[in-house]
């Protein structure tokens, strides 16, 4: 189903050779006019056909209030919850709307049949992530009781289906607060029918050190909610080293350390749906990458005319391009490094995937995950 680009192809020898329709394979791989492709980029092929069994699971993704509507309409049909991101609060429990509003966003996943979640960040008045109100929230009963108040009303007003605590830069001295807290709020949110589900920082083992780490205990937060995301991208950054935003050997040890300390029924994957393009050569402090899309990267390949590899270790594309005298290097998904995330939730027995983040619309990854599984609103 996934066809690699070699010298001298076009899109009608290779639908001569895999049988598939010319038009389904521009259609399912978004091939723009007039249809050029990248040696080594890969291709989602359609067959129409089922050729496994499907595996039920649940697929999101969180997305700002300013989403592009066309990428909103294209991606609801994939999702089982739309993940709105971000509500802030203040040191006393009080909630900080998402600036652009989040009335049409909940209204379309409904409209949908798609569960609209509130995610709950540590975001300030200035929209900063602040570790200090985490402390504030989990180190004071009557804040907390003041913010639980507060989401539960928002919720049935705004017609929310659950929450996704989202919280980041935990301090090591907030370990068992933190946890405490989330059960908290599930134990109060259940009763009136909210779910609700924590993004947990990649770990590999429980003593892991490092400022995202160490405040974010699995085994705590995977009983204290009702599901989890390992937010399982990002070693391939802005500001870090150029390398594969998930690379699968990496991937792969957080999902292993995971199901030793929480239900696999519990835990959903993390995707990252864009990449990034860094000028070179890197300067730690000072080089800052570009976040791209799949699409875009793969049409950057097309235009500056180089070659896409595949690392097979890390399961992920890249490529080098000059420009204006500077080199560049791209990290990117693409259906193969998808299909190896996929192939990983069924390994595990995950219940889900969820995607960082839904701005950018890449169709194959989508129709993968429908040959895959099956998405039970």
């Amino acid at each position: 189903m996934i066809y690699t680009v070699r010298e001298g192809d076009t899109v009608d020898l290779i639908a001569a050779a895999t049988g598939a329709p010319v038009e389904d394979i521009i259609y399912a791989n978004q091939i723009a006019y007039p249809y050029r492709l990248a040696v080594g980029e890969s291709l989602y092929v359609p067959s129409g056909a089922r050729t496994r069994e499907r595996t039920p699971i649940r697929s999101f993704g969180y997305v700002y209030p300013f989403i592009a509507e066309t990428v909103l309409q294209s991606t609801l049909p994939f999702l089982t919850d739309l993940y709105i991101f971000s509500y802030g609060f203040t040191p006393e429990g009080e909630l900080i709307e998402p600036p652009a509003g989040d009335a049409h966003l909940i209204g379309a996943a409904a409209g949908a049949g798609v569960d609209p979640i509130m995610v709950l960040t540590p975001l300030d008045a200035a929209g900063h992530f602040n570790d200090n109100l985490v402390t504030a929230v989990v180190g004071d009963p009557d804040v907390q009781e003041r913010l639980i108040w507060n989401l539960g009303r928002t919720l049935q007003e705004k017609g929310y289906r659950g929450i996704n605590i989202d919280f980041e830069y935990v301090q090591a001295g907030d370990r068992e607060g933190f946890a405490d807290f989330v059960d908290r709020v599930r134990r109060v949110m259940n009763v009136f029918g909210y779910p609700v589900t924590v993004a947990l920082a990649p770990k590999t083992s429980a003593d892991q050190k490092g400022q995202l780490y160490e405040g974010i205990d699995y085994a705590l937060l995977g009983e204290a909610a009702d599901g989890v995301m390992l937010m399982t991208y990002e070693w391939g950054y802005t500001y870090g080293p150029p390398m594969a935003v998930a690379p699968i050997n990496m991937v792969r040890r957080v999902v292993e350390y995971a199901v030793s300390s929480i239900p696999r029924e519990k835990i959903s994957l993390g995707i990252p749906n864009y990449g990034y393009d860094w000028p070179l050569p890197y300067t730690r402090g000072k080089t800052k990458a570009e976040n791209i899309s799949s699409a875009q990267a793969v049409q950057r390949a097309i235009d500056f005319g180089v070659e896409i590899f595949f690392d097979e270790t890390a399961r992920s594309p890249y490529y080098h391009y000059w420009q204006y005298g500077i080199r560049h290097e791209v990290w990117f998904e693409d259906a193969r490094s998808i299909s190896a995330k996929f192939d990983l939730i069924r390994e595990f027995g995950l219940s889900g995937a969820g995607y960082w983040q839904l701005m950018n619309f890449f169709r194959p990854n989508w129709l993968l995950m429908q040959e895959r599984f099956s998405i039970e609103k």
